[in-house]
């Protein structure tokens, strides 16, 4: 009954389509570049993630291993407020966004009606703020109580560009588009619901072509296609399920030049006709009632690792209708629940509770499991450092660049490793030695790594 009730996706009065014809997976990963940010400059870091959401560079620059606050840190600038979203680089600029006014703390939040978010544009140069523009939010809001919205706040949405533009986010207030010089084209609202546990929202915006695809999961309980021109629906896709999905979709070449998003649900994978919004195919997936981290596509297969309870697996991309039994690679207990893994030269690495874990790609075995930083590994438990919600869990993901993965707790620390068989660190690096929280993934581009933390914005290189 979950599965059937999750799964019911609606395109207003027109009943799911299943395709008849097994997909092709063999297009290249440039060939799917292509196909979402056509216009981007080569070694830009368009969307959550990267290209594709991968977590992986799009250029061959090379990266630093070591830094500090007075080694190889190029700048730091100050954000008007905090947040969890992921900087993104395109050209010459970086965009990131913060929210203020409400949610200053747990004990005084302030007033809701204060709350604002904010888009800033910066030069990847100097850390120059170039313009900023200030969106007052649509209320009622999502109250600052509870495990889920003081940990993330109101600016969880990372931002994306297909080098013209520059898309957000930003929940019950809608998704805005906005020119390279910060002048606003169009608003539109996708919803002004809660998610069941009300712990906010979190689904970054990705383009498709000349589609801006929103998951709004707790807002309208469906991931929207916005014509990215104007901002007007197109097509939208409602599941009762998406109300506990967090993360961000990813997009895989379908059949008869057809392209699919792909976003983990509730007890199943989806695959969503990015042209029509209907539901091309689905696979049962990882048994938990939420997704919280975003699935990944690399050598064929899409794979995914969440679940409080601990699930993982690895699925060949597209088919048609229940491809369960046909398309299900291997799958496993790792367990994981907000860290999107990274897939390289056939193996896959996550991290939770203070633990990296390097799996078969293929065969979804493990290779290698070792404490960040070194040490062996005794009995893991699901929560605590990175397992668990709240305070004290780590929410970032791994990104890689020049044979190296980077990883960021949110105390600041950096983990620097090898990408390799075995587990090779080669150092642990602080861009502060202040008190702030990093939340958010890092981005990588033309061999500079830009972290945000609750309070700033750096850049790490030569």
């Amino acid at each position: 009954m979950k599965l059937l009730q999750t799964r019911k996706i609606c395109q207003g009065n027109t009943e799911m389509i299943r395709m008849a014809k097994n997909i092709c997976t063999l297009m290249s990963v440039g060939v799917l570049l292509s196909i979402t940010v056509s216009v981007c400059h080569a070694g830009d870091w368009p969307r959550f993630r990267g290209p594709n959401g991968s977590g992986i560079a799009a250029d061959d620059a090379k990266t630093l291993a070591e830094w500090s606050p007075t080694k190889n840190l190029k700048w730091k600038t100050e954000l008007p407020g905090s947040g969890v979203s992921c900087p993104i680089v395109v050209g010459e600029r970086v965009f990131v966004t913060s929210y203020s006014g409400y949610g200053l703390s747990r004990s005084e939040p302030g007033d809701p009606q204060n709350l604002k978010r904010h888009l800033l544009c910066f030069d990847r140069k100097n850390g120059k703020q170039l313009w900023e523009k200030t969106v007052p939010a649509v209320l009622p809001e999502d109250l600052y109580t509870g495990m889920g919205v003081p940990v993330h706040g109101y600016a969880s949405h990372t931002p994306v560009s297909d080098g013209k533009n520059v898309y957000v986010f930003f929940g019950k207030s809608g998704a805005l588009a906005f020119d390279l010089q910060g002048n606003q084209l169009w608003q539109t609202g996708v919803g002004t619901n809660s998610d069941p546990k009300r712990w906010g929202s979190a689904s970054s915006p990705i383009v498709v072509d000349d589609t801006l695809v929103v998951t709004a999961g707790p807002e309208g309980r469906a991931v929207v296609g916005l014509d990215k021109k104007t901002g007007k629906e197109l097509w939208k896709a409602e599941s009762s399920g998406l109300g506990d999905v967090w993360g961000t979709p990813i997009v895989t070449p379908g059949e008869d030049d057809r392209t699919d998003i792909v976003i983990g649900a509730p007890y199943e994978i989806w695959g969503i006709n990015a042209a029509t919004g209907k539901l091309c195919w689905f696979c049962e997936a990882i048994p938990s009632d939420s997704f919280s981290s975003s699935v990944v596509f690399a050598e064929g297969s899409i794979f995914g690792i969440t679940g409080r309870s601990g699930g993982s697996i690895a699925v060949k991309a597209g088919g048609s209708g229940d491809v369960s039994a046909a398309n299900v690679v291997w799958s496993g207990r790792d367990r994981n629940r907000y860290c999107t893994p990274v897939v390289y030269e056939g193996r896959l690495y996550y991290m939770s509770s203070g633990i990296v874990t390097c799996l078969n790609a293929t065969t979804g075995e493990e290779i290698f499991k070792s404490r960040l930083g070194g040490g062996e590994v005794a009995e893991e438990s699901s929560f605590g450092f990175g397992g668990g919600r709240g305070r004290g869990a780590d929410y970032s993901s791994p990104v890689l660049a020049d044979g190296k993965i980077y990883y960021v707790a949110a105390n600041g620390l950096t983990y620097v490793m090898k990408a390799s068989d075995t587990y090779e660190p080669l150092a642990v690096n602080r861009v502060t030695e202040d008190d702030e929280t990093f939340n958010a993934t890092p981005a990588i581009s033309n061999g500079d790594l830009f972290l945000r933390s609750d309070k700033y914005l750096y850049c790490v290189g030569e």
